[in-house]
Protein backbone atom coordinates (compact mmCIF):
# COMPACT_ATOMS: atom_id res chain seq x y z
CA UNK A 1 0.00 0.00 0.00
CA UNK A 2 1.25 3.44 -0.79
CA UNK A 3 1.61 6.08 1.85
CA UNK A 4 -0.99 8.23 0.05
CA UNK A 5 -3.62 5.43 0.14
CA UNK A 6 -2.91 4.63 3.80
CA UNK A 7 -3.13 8.32 4.71
CA UNK A 8 -6.44 8.68 2.83
CA UNK A 9 -7.88 5.62 4.58
CA UNK A 10 -6.77 6.98 7.95
CA UNK A 11 -8.40 10.34 7.26
CA UNK A 12 -11.60 8.58 6.13
CA UNK A 13 -11.76 6.53 9.32
CA UNK A 14 -11.06 9.65 11.39
CA UNK A 15 -13.80 11.59 9.57
CA UNK A 16 -16.29 8.74 10.07
CA UNK A 17 -15.45 8.54 13.79
CA UNK A 18 -15.86 12.30 14.19
CA UNK A 19 -19.20 12.22 12.35
CA UNK A 20 -20.43 9.43 14.62
CA UNK A 21 -19.31 11.29 17.71
CA UNK A 22 -20.97 14.52 16.55
CA UNK A 23 -24.18 12.69 15.69
CA UNK A 24 -24.24 11.18 19.19
CA UNK A 25 -23.67 14.57 20.79
CA UNK A 26 -26.28 16.18 18.55
CA UNK A 27 -28.81 13.51 19.54
CA UNK A 28 -28.15 14.23 23.20
CA UNK A 29 -28.06 18.02 22.79
CA UNK A 30 -31.11 18.40 20.52
CA UNK A 31 -33.58 16.28 22.43
CA UNK A 32 -36.80 17.52 23.98
CA UNK A 33 -36.28 18.90 27.46
CA UNK A 34 -39.96 19.09 28.29
CA UNK A 35 -39.50 15.94 30.39
CA UNK A 36 -43.25 15.44 30.10
CA UNK A 37 -43.51 15.61 26.32
CA UNK A 38 -42.42 13.42 23.48
CA UNK A 39 -38.87 12.76 22.42
CA UNK A 40 -35.92 11.88 24.57
CA UNK A 41 -36.38 12.45 28.28
CA UNK A 42 -34.14 11.98 31.28
CA UNK A 43 -35.28 9.80 34.14
CA UNK A 44 -34.99 10.99 37.73
CA UNK A 45 -32.75 8.74 39.84
CA UNK A 46 -34.86 8.98 43.00
CA UNK A 47 -38.44 9.11 41.73
CA UNK A 48 -38.69 12.90 41.93
CA UNK A 49 -39.09 15.57 39.27
CA UNK A 50 -36.24 16.97 37.18
CA UNK A 51 -35.62 20.67 36.72
CA UNK A 52 -33.09 21.67 34.06
CA UNK A 53 -30.43 24.17 35.12
CA UNK A 54 -28.71 26.07 32.33
CA UNK A 55 -29.05 24.91 28.77
CA UNK A 56 -28.50 21.16 29.13
CA UNK A 57 -25.84 21.66 31.80
CA UNK A 58 -27.27 20.26 35.04
CA UNK A 59 -30.49 18.99 36.60
CA UNK A 60 -32.03 19.35 40.01
CA UNK A 61 -34.16 16.45 41.12
CA UNK A 62 -36.88 17.53 43.55
CA UNK A 63 -38.83 15.12 45.71
CA UNK A 64 -41.25 15.86 48.52
CA UNK A 65 -42.69 13.70 51.24
CA UNK A 66 -46.01 15.48 51.97
CA UNK A 67 -46.74 13.28 55.00
CA UNK A 68 -43.48 14.29 56.68
CA UNK A 69 -43.32 17.83 55.28
CA UNK A 70 -39.91 17.06 53.78
CA UNK A 71 -38.24 18.24 50.56
CA UNK A 72 -35.10 16.71 49.06
CA UNK A 73 -33.06 18.05 46.15
CA UNK A 74 -30.26 16.20 44.39
CA UNK A 75 -27.82 17.87 41.98
CA UNK A 76 -27.35 15.81 38.81
CA UNK A 77 -25.40 16.14 35.58
CA UNK A 78 -26.89 17.16 32.22
CA UNK A 79 -28.29 13.70 31.52
CA UNK A 80 -29.42 13.05 35.10
CA UNK A 81 -27.10 10.05 35.23
CA UNK A 82 -24.49 11.09 37.79
CA UNK A 83 -24.63 13.04 41.01
CA UNK A 84 -22.75 16.35 41.08
CA UNK A 85 -21.21 17.30 44.40
CA UNK A 86 -21.07 20.94 45.40
CA UNK A 87 -19.57 22.74 48.42
CA UNK A 88 -22.73 24.68 49.39
CA UNK A 89 -23.81 24.12 53.00
CA UNK A 90 -27.47 24.69 52.06
CA UNK A 91 -29.94 25.65 49.34
CA UNK A 92 -32.82 28.07 49.78
CA UNK A 93 -36.07 27.17 48.03
CA UNK A 94 -38.92 29.67 47.81
CA UNK A 95 -42.28 27.97 47.34
CA UNK A 96 -45.69 29.42 46.59
CA UNK A 97 -48.25 27.15 48.19
CA UNK A 98 -51.84 28.06 48.93
CA UNK A 99 -51.20 31.54 47.50
CA UNK A 100 -48.49 32.32 50.06
CA UNK A 101 -44.74 32.44 49.45
CA UNK A 102 -42.71 30.43 51.94
CA UNK A 103 -39.03 29.53 52.16
CA UNK A 104 -37.49 26.22 53.12
CA UNK A 105 -33.77 25.87 53.74
CA UNK A 106 -32.36 22.56 52.57
CA UNK A 107 -29.23 21.50 54.44
CA UNK A 108 -26.37 19.58 52.82
CA UNK A 109 -26.59 15.85 53.56
CA UNK A 110 -23.62 13.59 54.25
CA UNK A 111 -23.77 10.03 52.94
CA UNK A 112 -21.22 7.57 54.30
CA UNK A 113 -22.04 5.02 51.59
CA UNK A 114 -21.11 7.41 48.75
CA UNK A 115 -18.41 9.28 50.67
CA UNK A 116 -20.34 12.55 50.40
CA UNK A 117 -19.86 15.01 53.22
CA UNK A 118 -21.36 18.35 54.17
CA UNK A 119 -19.36 20.69 51.95
CA UNK A 120 -18.97 18.02 49.24
CA UNK A 121 -22.40 16.60 48.52
CA UNK A 122 -25.11 16.36 45.88
CA UNK A 123 -28.03 15.96 48.30
CA UNK A 124 -29.91 18.62 50.27
CA UNK A 125 -33.01 18.25 52.43
CA UNK A 126 -35.21 20.19 54.77
CA UNK A 127 -38.54 20.11 56.60
CA UNK A 128 -41.39 22.56 56.86
CA UNK A 129 -44.81 22.02 58.40
CA UNK A 130 -46.42 23.92 55.51
CA UNK A 131 -45.13 21.22 53.11
CA UNK A 132 -47.32 18.66 54.89
CA UNK A 133 -50.13 17.74 52.56
CA UNK A 134 -48.83 20.03 49.82
CA UNK A 135 -49.32 18.61 46.35
CA UNK A 136 -48.08 20.55 43.36
CA UNK A 137 -46.68 24.05 43.76
CA UNK A 138 -44.45 26.59 42.07
CA UNK A 139 -41.03 27.39 43.41
CA UNK A 140 -37.61 28.90 42.89
CA UNK A 141 -34.28 27.43 43.96
CA UNK A 142 -32.15 30.40 44.98
CA UNK A 143 -28.82 31.11 43.37
CA UNK A 144 -26.63 28.01 43.06
CA UNK A 145 -23.09 27.55 41.76
CA UNK A 146 -22.61 24.44 39.61
CA UNK A 147 -19.50 23.60 37.64
CA UNK A 148 -17.97 26.95 38.59
CA UNK A 149 -20.89 28.90 37.10
CA UNK A 150 -23.47 30.74 39.17
CA UNK A 151 -27.05 30.14 38.12
CA UNK A 152 -29.56 32.73 39.32
CA UNK A 153 -32.94 31.77 40.60
CA UNK A 154 -34.07 28.48 39.03
CA UNK A 155 -37.87 28.44 38.69
CA UNK A 156 -39.95 25.26 38.59
CA UNK A 157 -43.48 23.93 38.78
CA UNK A 158 -43.48 20.92 41.10
CA UNK A 159 -45.77 18.09 40.08
CA UNK A 160 -45.56 15.05 42.36
CA UNK A 161 -44.73 11.74 40.67
CA UNK A 162 -47.80 9.99 39.26
CA UNK A 163 -49.83 13.20 38.87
Amino acid sequence: MSFQLTRRMGLTVLAMAAAGWLAGCKEKADHDHDHGGGGHAHEPKNGGMLVEVGTHQFNLELLTDPAAGKMTVWILDAHAEDYVRIPAPSLAVRVTVGGAEKTVTLAAVANAASGETVGNTSQFEGNADWLKGAGGFSGVVGSVTLGGKNFGDVAFEYVPAGK
